[in-house]
Parts: structure tokens; sequence; C-alpha cells
């Protein structure tokens, strides 16, 4: 059983950046590939960004070349590096494995992108 917890969410003006993590017990993490999704009121849970165990990355078409995803297999975290964020962005961000595991999800961290 692996359990995640995200942190890294906040308030933060348009065109801004935040840096996510998200924190996997369990010893083997490191052959996970790993996802961030997100969750805006009213819609449903997309992915935002993909890695594999071997670092390959893929990512939603939205957030092309604004977001950064990485892994540090030694410290069992995943990161999500957000930068020119917009108010569309606004959501409650969470990790999984990917593909998601439907008793992995945690509690997410809201990213709220506004003026």
């Amino acid at each position: 059983q692996v359990q995640l917890v995200e942190s890294g969410g906040g308030l933060v003006q348009p065109g801004g950046s935040l840096r996510l993590s998200c924190a996997a017990s369990g010893s083997i993490f490191s052959i996970y590939a790993m996802g961030w999704y997100r969750q805006a009121p009213g819609k449903q849970r997309d992915v935002v960004a993909l890695i594999t165990a071997g670092g390959n990355t893929n990512y939603a078409d939205s957030v092309k070349g604004r977001f950064t995803i990485s892994r540090d297999n030694a410290k069992n975290t995943v990161y999500l590096q957000m930068n020119s964020l917009k108010p569309e962005d606004t959501a409650v961000y969470y990790c999984n494995t990917a593909p998601p595991r439907p008793g992995y999800w945690g509690q997410g961290t809201q990213v709220t992108v506004s003026s």
C-alpha cells in the first residue's frame, strides 16, 4: 500500500508560479509511473502530467510549456512546477500512480489563480 500526501498549493496571481510536492510512503515508489491530476469545481478529474519510472514525461496540451513534472526517487517525492499560471488552472491537484489506483487518492492541494 502506498500513501500519497500533496502539498504546496495556495493562492497566486495570474502569471505567478507554484511548486507542488507529493510525498509517497512505501519502498516501491521508484517502480511506479506517477501523475498529477486536477479537478476543478463541477468538472471531472483530468490528468495534468505524467512521469515514468525512468523519467519520461507527458503533459496535457493545456499545460505544455508551463508545467514541469519531476521526481526524486531517493526522497519518494514527485513534483509539479507550475509557471505562468492562469485562472483556468484553478483546481484541486492530486498525485497518484499512472494509471491511477482508486485507493491511492489523497486529500489533494488547492491551487487558486486569481487577482
